[in-house]
């Protein structure tokens, strides 16, 4: 809402003028302004000279469009929410058009768009963005950029005048995907300052911007990002848009808010807890045999594993990443009785069994592509007569999932797998970008297709297996969406395991995601990736905030090692209900060597924080960590667990007598003043926990 005693920003200023002895003085001067209207779908035709809403012509002509609304129909909704449709037509260009906006009950608006071609002729739609307006109060930007192996790192910069825009070219979201990106206030930061944001719920090619017009008009926008030609409307065709979902909140933390209660909220949403899950990847990689996967298997249900899931190289000539990918059947020379001995004993020993896959893809070196090489992305027909692959990337090329007989192949090969082995669980990555990604059949552009090709495959394998689950994995957190992620029961947030790194990697990708969608591995104390020697503390507390699993060949361990470890599970499913159904804060202390976040009980009777010396900090000891998120008129005792008092050297400092004896005072104390830290060691990090004492 806008003051009304203050005038629009797009005013435009009278021009003092003497006018001629039989002038009308009413007139205005020639070269006034028209208003300049932004609407939910930009129009150049409303003098709106920003980025339109809808770019796209009829073989040059039709280029603009002034859409007239002939219908507004309100549909019910809950209290706390609605839907509203529009639909308006151009007779001009012909084309139709309607918007459905939604406001959810946990006040996210989100939109999207139908567009029809009704004329006889194509229509060459380019593009088509969805928008809202932001306040002149959102001074400043922030959004996200990463690479493999460091997924969601933050940029910040002032919101100045002109279009800042994100767009990904990859054939999926990528790496460096934005995932939000978001205007506020000055300084704002996770528990201060209005932000209003955009985020685009598509898996496919995306954009994001952010404009602001010399008027002092400014937007935040988001839709599909079409390839040349990939988008044209035949007579009669239909466009339907991505989702585009907008929030607002008084923080980045009730803007996140938003997102979880309405990613929780969902009836597809499963409600029971998130199994701890063992993978096999960082344990054995490509060597696959029996009898260590089998000790495998028992090591991680001694300590507390709840699902087993069989990484990659199980599959026909899977014995590196250079073949075998698009031949979906178990390797009868490594598994000469398939992997039924496996499963038989993993679910002896109580735990679920899943597969990883990556279906999208082929390498040249399978059946698959010897016999069918034009179900093969490319931008031509490759064969005698010429074409070309795309180069190649890990050794791979991308099946063309909008073939039908690719589809359909891919729908029987999984549905058998999963029939077969009772499979409740897939690992499904996606490890390379989409070059030149065109239908041999056509030569046209085809993520458009290949995304809506993906979402009916999931669609399909969830519908004929109700318990199955499904983990988005593209290089780790490369597809990391709504549009997937409304699909997915959880999100490998990054290929890198380093808790070190994970710590900002799994910060940042919360903003939209809960943690229990999150998924957030254990794995050896010598990192992999990274090479980095972390301690077992530091490695199980950065996993506990998230969807916690074990990535590590627990069989080595001795029985101290193993003890230590399940200790650490046994405590994540203790708090587990809290952590997968709570208030998740970040706090913004003012050391920046310590991080500070946690989760709070919806009714503020609990909570439970992670204290994580990321760097040494220039005090010493250390200035006092503030709590948020509770009851301000509450008193709370507050002890750290004792697990974090074992990790404690005490040789370093003294710690204060609230470290060895606990506390009690109320919540606002807690949040204005906060605590004295004791100097712990980087990497080290704490766990306190907060109880109200009126419960």
């Amino acid at each position: 809402p806008t003051d009304p005693t203050v005038p629009p920003p797009d005013a435009v200023p009278t021009v003092p003028t003497v006018p001629a002895p039989d002038a009308d003085p009413t007139v205005p001067p020639p070269d006034a302004d028209p208003t300049r209207m932004l609407s939910l779908l930009p129009e150049n035709s409303h003098a709106w000279q920003g980025t339109p809403g809808l770019v796209g012509h009829r073989q040059g002509s039709g280029f603009s469009t002034r859409f007239s609304t002939q219908q507004v129909e309100q549909l019910k909704g809950s209290a706390d929410g609605g839907v509203v449709i529009v639909r308006a037509i151009d007779e001009t260009v012909a084309l139709e058009l309607e918007l459905r906006i939604e406001l959810t009950p946990s006040g996210l608006i989100r939109a999207q768009a139908e567009l029809t071609n009704t004329a006889p002729e194509p229509y060459d739609l380019e593009a088509l963005t969805l928008a809202l307006p932001a306040p002149s109060d959102a001074t400043e930007l922030l959004d996200f950029t990463g690479r493999w192996g460091r997924e969601r790192q933050p940029q910040r910069h002032p919101f100045t005048q002109g279009a800042y825009v994100r767009e990904s070219r990859r054939g999926r979201p990528g790496h460096d995907a934005s995932l939000l990106l978001v205007a506020g206030e000055a300084g704002f930061g996770f528990r201060r300052g209005e932000v209003w944001a955009v985020h685009t719920a598509w898996s496919g090619n995306q954009r994001m911007l952010a404009e602001r017009m010399n008027s002092g008009q400014r937007m935040l926008a988001g839709g599909e990002l079409g390839l040349p030609g990939e988008l044209a409307l035949a007579p009669g065709e239909v466009y339907t848009s991505p989702w585009v979902y907008f929030a607002w909140g008084d923080g980045l933390d009730a803007m996140s808010a938003r997102f979880h209660a309405f990613i929780r909220g969902l009836p597809s949403r499963r409600r029971r807890p998130r199994p701890v899950t063992g993978n096999s990847w960082e344990a054995v990689y490509f060597d696959h045999s029996l009898a260590p996967l089998i000790s495998l298997a028992e090591a991680f249900a001694e300590v507390g594993v709840e699902r087993f899931v069989l990484d990659d190289g199980w599959f026909r000539g899977r014995r590196s990443d250079r073949a075998g990918l698009g031949d979906w059947q178990v390797d009868g020379s490594v598994w000469p009785k398939g992997l039924h001995p496996l499963v038989e004993r993993v679910r002896a020993l109580s735990m679920e069994f899943g597969l990883w896959v990556e279906p999208e893809m082929v390498n040249l070196n399978s059946d698959l592509a010897r016999a069918h090489p034009e179900w093969i992305l490319a931008p031509g027909a490759v064969g005698a007569s010429g074409g070309r692959w795309p180069l190649e990337t890990r050794h791979q090329q991308v099946l063309n999932l909008a073939e039908p007989a690719a589809l359909a192949f891919l729908k029987d090969r999984l549905d058998a797998l999963i029939s077969e082995y009772g499979l409740t669980y897939l690992k499904w990555d996606h490890n390379r970008d989409l070059l030149e990604p065109g239908d041999q059949r056509t030569g046209r552009a085809g993520v458009h297709k290949q995304t809506l090709a993906l979402y009916e495959l999931w669609d399909y394998l969830k519908g004929r297996h109700p318990d199955l689950e499904i983990e988005s994995c593209a290089s780790g957190g490369g597809r990391a969406d709504l549009g997937i992620m409304l699909r997915a029961d959880r999100l490998w947030a990054s290929d890198c395991t380093d808790a070190h790194e994970r710590q900002a990697i799994q910060r940042h990708t919360g903003l939209l995601l809960p943690p229990e969608l999150v998924g957030a591995h254990i794995s050896a104390e010598r990192n992999h990736q990274t090479g980095r020697w972390l301690s077992l503390p530091m490695r199980a507390v950065t996993a506990m905030f998230g969807d916690l699993g074990v990535e590590w060949n627990v069989a080595g361990l001795g029985g101290g090692a193993r003890a230590e470890l399940a200790e650490w599970i046994a405590l994540y499913k203790r708090w587990r209900p809290l952590l997968h159904s709570g208030a998740v804060i970040r706090t913004d202390q003012p050391d920046p060597a310590h991080w500070v976040h946690g989760v709070v009980a919806p009714d503020r009777s609990q909570a439970l924080f992670a204290i994580v010396p990321l760097a040494t900090s220039i005090d010493s000891p250390p200035g006092a960590f503030r709590f948020a998120g509770l009851d301000p008129d509450r008193r709370y005792r507050v002890e750290p667990l004792p697990i974090s008092r074992a990790s404690f050297d005490e040789r370093s400092h003294e710690a204060p007598a609230w470290w060895a004896e606990g506390l009690t005072t109320t919540g606002r104390v807690l949040m204005r003043r906060g605590l004295r830290l004791p100097e712990l060691p980087v990497d080290s990090p704490a766990l306190v926990s907060a109880t109200a004492q009126d419960t």
